[in-house]
């Protein structure tokens, strides 16, 4: 019986584990800002075309056009035996939680302002945390408990209930944020197998193939103008996720995660510009909250792979 040589367990990130050959922070902190600059126009493109387009063409569209950027990545490797995979039952199923997630964040676009809903977005590693334990078996200890029961805290704070702030836009963004969380659980399985780009790929192609089963019911025709709006979406997903992709590769997870969170200026900025929204106070306080308890599990995952790793320059 024959055995492929597997990937090692990520932490909680959907990416390619850190390789000491490739110790280039500097370019990977670039890549990292360049990718959540690109999700943001990705985000503005969703929020205004969903305006009058079913959000599934909508998501439809997005992964339709990230195939082309990704074929273009495969191409020169002349690698396209990196398509056969273990199982691809996992990619399949990953791909039906990723269109879940995909479908309602784009909701959450659509119905609250777009830096609230990037917010509320940044619960999705504490419930990777939390959901590690019955899913995986890992152990969560007491500190980084802590740290997702006060970042869920932040998460009511973002949400504001007492001031009837729990509107459907908010249940939406939750639930978009739980189903993203479970596609990185998937994610972290397959990497245990399968490169980055291959799941990327799949993805992708699943995502079009299942978006695409209900549009013979709700297809809008589009107009000449949005037309390239929807290139310009597909496009900086495809780019933008492999950008971020290696931008992982090219350092630590504990140097490139905390420039994710970019993503929460740029959709203010944004957003203000396109549409006048401004967000509340208790946005940027409570999403202070969820990053600085992101950014505390994130923390303690290394310490934790750092102990459990043999003694290496990699290892520090």
């Amino acid at each position: 019986m024959t055995t492929k040589r597997s990937a090692p367990d990520l932490p909680s990130v959907p990416f390619p584990p850190y390789s000491a050959g490739l110790d280039r922070p500097g370019r990977g902190i670039l890549l990292s800002l360049a990718s959540t600059l690109l999700f943001s126009v990705l985000w503005c493109c969703v929020k205004d075309l969903s305006d009058r387009y079913p959000v599934y063409e909508v998501a439809f569209f997005r992964n339709f056009f990230a195939i082309v950027p990704i074929a273009l990545l495969l191409a020169p490797r002349r690698s396209w035996g990196m398509l056969r995979v273990r199982r691809i039952s996992g990619h399949l199923w990953r791909a039906a939680i990723g269109v879940i997630g995909m479908v309602f964040g784009f909701l959450s676009y659509h119905l609250m302002p777009l830096a609230d809903a990037i917010a509320i977005s940044f619960m999705t590693p504490l419930v990777v945390t939390a959901l590690s334990v019955p899913l995986l078996g890992e152990k969560v200890g007491i500190h980084r408990w802590s740290a997702v029961i006060i970042g869920f805290g932040g998460v009511l704070v973002i949400v504001n209930p007492s001031r009837g702030m729990f509107t459907p836009g908010v249940s939406v963004a939750i639930c978009g944020a739980i189903a993203s969380a479970l596609s990185l659980i998937t994610i972290r399985q397959l990497n245990k197998s399968d490169p980055p780009l291959t799941i990327v790929f799949y993805f992708t192609v699943f995502t079009t193939l299942f978006t695409a089963l209900p549009l013979p019911f709700l297809w809008v025709t589009p107009s000449g103008a949005d037309w390239g709006l929807l290139v310009l979406m597909g496009l900086t997903g495809g780019v933008g996720q492999y950008f971020m992709t290696r931008a992982y590769g090219l350092a630590p997870a504990a140097v490139i995660s905390p420039f994710s969170y970019s993503g929460l200026l740029w959709a203010t900025v944004l957003g203000w510009l396109l549409w006048n929204d401004a967000p509340m106070p208790h946005v940027f306080a409570g999403a202070a909250v969820v990053i600085a308890s992101g950014l505390y599990i994130l923390y303690r995952e290394t310490r934790r792979k750092a102990r459990v790793t043999p003694p290496s320059r990699s290892a520090s």
